[in-house]
């Protein structure tokens, strides 16, 4: 900031400070004025101060009852407040039950999709599986036999089971890794494994294939340190 926008901001605040304080005074004497006045017409309506007194006087019996309204008056505002505390907390009790049934149909969405793709994913392996032309097409086991070619086909299919199972809360990892050791253990499903664990490798780790993979490699780990080394 210049010195001239400095000085021009102090000679602005200078003049809004006079001004409050000559409506602060303006105010003051006004109400001088006023008084004065209207203590005069009090006098005049009552024909001496003294009768002004005396009647002000017999008002001031009144004043506890006015006492009285004054403090049924701050009862009722409590209460006013307490009840519109009351509405705003249910309000927002409903508005997070809505948020939560929100948030409950969008997981519900996502799992109808799925189950979806997974009905699509089902009836392409299939059609694979059924005709060995269209499993060529997917180009995953070139140069296998028809037979092996269908056992890939479906292990890929049963490995995309523990998947969406996973990703749903259906198995647990300690679970997940019963049913690998398992599967690990077929020839087939091993041939399969050995087959796609090049290309699952590449999956990323935090995708719900990625960690499925990561336990299959573990239980094959597993079995790989029971095994003993075979003799030299």
């Amino acid at each position: 900031m210049s010195r001239r926008d400095a000085a021009r901001s102090a000679l602005s605040v200078a003049a809004w400070a006079a001004a409050i304080t000559a409506g602060i005074a303006a105010t003051g004497a006004a109400s001088v004025v006023i008084s004065g006045w209207l203590i005069r017409g009090v006098e005049a309506a009552n024909d001496s101060r003294r009768t002004a007194q005396e009647r002000s006087a017999l008002g001031d019996y009144f004043g506890g009852v006015s006492a009285v309204f004054s403090g049924l008056a701050l009862l009722l505002l409590i209460v006013t407040l307490l009840i519109q505390q009351r509405e705003l907390r249910l309000q927002r009790q409903e508005l997070s039950l809505q948020r939560a049934e929100l948030a409950a149909s969008r997981t519900a969405l996502h799992r109808a999709a799925e189950a979806d793709l997974r009905t699509l994913h089902i009836q392409l392996t299939q059609m694979a599986m059924e005709d060995p032309a269209l499993a060529d097409v997917w180009n995953d086991y070139d140069g296998e036999a028809e037979v092996t070619k269908r056992q890939n086909l479906f292990s890929n299919l049963t490995f995309q089971h523990f998947v969406l199972m996973y990703t749903w809360g259906g198995y647990s990892d300690a679970e997940l890794l019963v049913h690998a050791r398992s599967m690990l253990a077929g020839a087939a499903f091993r041939r399969y494994w050995d087959a796609a664990r090049a290309v699952k490798s590449d999956l990323p780790p935090e995708s719900a294939e990625g960690r499925v993979f990561r336990v299959f490699e573990a239980a094959l780990e597993e079995e790989r340190r029971r095994t003993p080394p075979p003799a030299a």
